[in-house]
């Protein structure tokens, strides 16, 4: 019976700490998913189109996204094939003290039928019973065969569970050591096309720096153009704050000192729609279907050129084609803006939150308008020369810029 017990904790730790192992490895198993979905996004959004006109550095940074991506998913493999092997090391313990087990209940029922067996042609049942020198003793012998029996078909009904536990355990083994098999194949075939990546991002580099200072030139002048655009947008903004705010005084007869400059005054009706904006941080769903971030909010150095910094004021989405732009959350359109290229900027106003969706072909609504949660608002621009359809999404508490990666639901 101690020995019965001892073997039960064992197992009992056995599962225990499987079973802590398995859900690490089920977040690996969905963290390797995850990338190779996004390896799939970055081949059709990045490299599905061929490009008219070849931009080494735009290239190079897709390529580089790529490589990236799929050093993640090797090191995702190599994580889960690890702790695959020491599952299956686990296993393999538990698999021995299962054996153990088998064999001692085989040679403990055997030992018994044998006992049982001597003891019927010696005397039989009857007389066993009818010896008896009262019926007192009689009544005890015939519970100790009752018990007797009973034990020997308990024993028999365990060895077939533990059989039936050794089976599955083998089968168990057999099946994760494919599965380990199987990961360790496809981190090969991805080291051997992050190889024919690197050869690519090799000529790459060696045409950029054949030109070095014409990309730099290039990479400085868009970067002044984008802080001219970014400063447009926060006057625009800056006016339309002061003009609805200048109609709100007006209206509540407040003073213009008892508020704070660039922020809006607020309805009750418009306080209520930015608190609920605010319960939805981190839930609010993307302003396209489908989509790969390549540019992230903030200050950051350039990938190729170190010394030269990159200000992402929103993030920069890359879509397919046909996709549409649709509001992030109930709002009034506060404007439509068309840049000089004729490419248009439509903002929507949530309470004291502006949603701000750059880079669009056709804006299909207009200012003041109601919008809902997930309507269309316009089609975004795709690029003839890159074949890329990008979004430029912004989020902005009153002036301050926001980050959406913060706001927006986790891909």
């Amino acid at each position: 019976m101690i020995k019965s017990r001892f073997y039960i904790v064992i197992i009992l730790l056995f599962f225990s700490c499987f079973s802590v192992v398995s859900q690490t490895r089920k977040q690996l198993e969905l963290q390797r998913k995850q990338l190779k979905k996004e390896i799939q996004q970055v081949n059709k959004l990045l490299f599905k189109e061929k490009k008219k006109e070849q931009n080494a550095l735009d290239d190079l940074k897709d390529i580089n996204k790529k490589i990236d991506i799929r050093n993640k998913l090797i090191s995702t493999i190599n994580l889960e094939a690890s702790l695959l092997s020491k599952e299956i090391k686990k296993n393999k313990k538990k698999q021995v003290v299962l054996n153990k087990k088998l064999t001692d209940l085989k040679t403990d029922y055997a030992d018994m039928i044998l006992k049982s067996y001597k003891s019927k042609s010696q005397q039989s049942r009857t007389m066993f019973l009818l010896s008896s020198q009262n019926f007192y003793q009689a009544y005890k012998r015939l519970e100790y065969m009752k018990q007797y029996t009973s034990f020997r078909k308990k024993q028999g009904e365990e060895i077939v569970v533990q059989t039936d536990l050794v089976q599955k355990l083998n089968d168990s083994l057999l099946y994760k050591k494919r599965e380990k098999d199987t990961l360790i194949l496809s981190e090969k075939d991805e080291k051997l096309i992050i190889e024919s990546d690197r050869k690519n991002q090799e000529k790459l580099l060696s045409t950029i720096k054949k030109k070095e200072s014409r990309y730099k030139r290039d990479l400085k002048k868009k970067i002044s153009e984008e802080r001219k655009v970014a400063s447009k947008i926060d006057k625009i903004i800056r006016d339309a704050i002061a003009k609805a705010n200048r109609k709100a005084r007006a209206r509540l007869k407040i003073k213009p000192k008892s508020t704070k400059k660039n922020e809006f005054i607020l309805s009750p009706e418009a306080k209520a729609l930015a608190a609920k904006f605010e319960l939805n941080k981190g839930k609010l769903p993307w302003p396209v279907k489908e989509g790969l971030v390549v540019r992230k909010f903030g200050k950051q150095r350039h990938p190729t050129f170190p010394g030269i910094t990159v200000n992402g004021t929103g993030l920069h989405i890359v879509t397919s084609k046909a996709i549409n732009a649709q509001a992030i959350f109930n709002g009034v359109v506060l404007n439509v803006l068309v840049n000089s290229g004729g490419r248009k900027n439509v903002l929507i106003q949530h309470g004291n939150y502006i949603s701000s969706y750059n880079n669009l072909e056709k804006s299909f609504v207009k200012k003041g308008e109601q919008v809902k949660t997930g309507q269309k608002i316009g089609a975004i621009f795709t690029d003839k020369i890159s074949g890329k359809t990008k979004l430029i999404f912004v989020l902005f508490k009153n002036t301050t810029r926001l980050n959406p990666s913060s706001w927006i639901l986790k891909r």
